[in-house]
């Protein structure tokens, strides 16, 4: 008997099953993933090769390392109040306020401390190159009104809107770079603006579109707003910089003539996330049908789930380490001409698997309530990042790859075992919580 063709009525169930926002947020995330990897092959190709390119990549990295982990942790507080308010009828103003003057507080922070040491990174970073300090600069300021902007339309319930920003950043980024390149300029610093002024066209537009209206409503206190905001940023800051160590770690480490090999490198770490990207663009729906089997005290169908997502993530660990081994040195040849062995992108693969599995599991203490436990977990991950590639070896590749690996295994097995002891202890999640973990998604592009 033939299959009977899906009618509209079924698709509409099937979209009504999914998480309010799970699509949107799912298309963008995959979209930007893929706009990330086509600027970086033609960035390459418009400034002459891997050696020009290398600052760009660098600023890139560490663009990703600072803003998400500062900023996200706003974006999720934020919306969880907002959200909070609408549940209540009342407007969400005073809240949007408060936490854009904490913001202009961390940006204002964030900038100083780059510019008292804006010598060493220009010298030690960017090889010179000041052009990029202050791309830096303004990248990380951009991004505090998109992270909040963000917040705004998710506490809302506006996840169109909320797609658009996260999504157009990379396809703005991609544009821009390509403008540059028909026009035939190889300046890096001009692709480097592309990189810090892409988030605000979103902003802009959504602004225009009144998606960032709020209502005045009663007044705003600081517990509103700051309830896990200090774990929240304590492991964003960790998990957004263990992110993004790699190729940071490689720029700082490199000799001046390795440049053309830091570039390449940061191409097998952009190959090794594929698995990644894919998993982040279906957390969405993942976490609220857990969250919700445990708010119903469905503890064995909760922990069932959790196995099944420990399963899929081992096969999709164990097939990408695997094609990263036969057929990785191939593909990264074919797109972006580079030379990376076999081992080096099995590790870079395995590496990270791990961060995906110990990102789940993040999430999932997130949603039991177990925000210092995970802040806990990524500051592990991250000293393991720095101890193993101070000690592991003297090969450029060889530390970086064991620190990424080892890193993010500590990560995970710290997160298996916060797992392990919030469900032993009974925690189960509440509205808050679960606005926690579903936004907790430190991986940007």
């Amino acid at each position: 008997m033939r299959n009977p063709v899906p009618s509209s009525s079924t698709t509409a169930r099937l979209r009504a099953s999914l998480p309010e926002g799970t699509l949107p947020v799912g298309f963008a995330l995959i979209i930007a993933g893929v706009a990330t990897y086509a600027f970086f092959k033609v960035g390459n190709v418009a400034v002459g090769g891997a050696d020009a390119f290398e600052p760009i990549a660098s600023l890139w990295f560490a663009t990703f390392a600072l803003a998400p982990g500062f900023f996200l942790p706003l974006e999720q507080e934020l919306g969880r109040a907002i959200a909070h308010r609408r549940a209540l009828g009342q407007g969400a103003r005073p809240v949007v306020e408060r936490v854009v003057r904490l913001g202009a507080v961390l940006v204002g922070v964030v900038v100083l401390a780059i510019v008292l040491f804006s010598p060493l990174i220009a010298e030690h970073y960017f090889d010179g190159d000041w052009f990029m300090v202050v791309a830096l600069v303004l990248a990380f300021a951009a991004y505090a009104p998109a992270h909040l902007a963000r917040g705004v339309c998710s506490g809302g319930g506006r996840f169109d809107d909320y797609a658009i920003v996260m999504g157009s950043d990379g396809v703005v980024r991609i544009v821009l770079c390509v403008l540059l390149a028909l026009a035939g300029v190889q300046a890096a610093g001009a692709y480097g603006m592309a990189v810090a002024v892409a988030p605000l066209f979103a902003v802009a537009f959504v602004f225009r579109k009144g998606s960032l209206h709020t209502q005045p409503g009663p007044e705003a206190e600081w517990s509103e707003v700051t309830a896990n905001l200090g774990w929240l940023l304590l492991g964003s800051v960790f998990a957004a910089s263990l992110l993004n160590a790699g190729p940071i770690a490689a720029s700082l480490l490199a000799e001046p003539e390795q440049d053309a090999l830091v570039t390449e490198f940061s191409y097998g770490v952009l190959l090794a996330r594929i698995p990644l990207f894919l998993f982040q663009a279906v957390q969405a729906a993942l976490l609220p049908r857990l969250s919700r089997l445990a708010a119903r005290n469905e503890l064995l169908e909760f922990r069932n789930g959790l196995r099944r997502l420990a399963t899929v993530v081992l096969v999709v660990g164990v097939v990408g380490t695997a094609g990263a081994f036969i057929i990785g040195p191939w593909a990264i040849d074919v797109v972006y001409a580079a030379d990376l062995d076999g081992r080096t992108l099995a590790v870079l693969a395995l590496g990270s698997a791990c961060y995906m599995m110990a990102l789940a599991a993040a999430q999932a203490v997130i949603a039991l309530k177990g925000h210092a436990l995970v802040a806990l977990g990524w500051v592990l991950g991250f000293v393991t990042f720095v101890l193993t590639t101070w000690l592991a070896s003297d090969d450029l590749f060889r530390r970086v790859e064991l620190g990424l690996l080892l890193s993010s295994f500590v990560s995970m097995a710290a997160f298996g075992l916060a797992l392990r002891y919030k469900l032993r202890a009974g925690a189960v999640p509440d509205q808050d919580s679960i606005m926690d973990a579903i936004t907790d998604m430190p991986f940007e592009s």
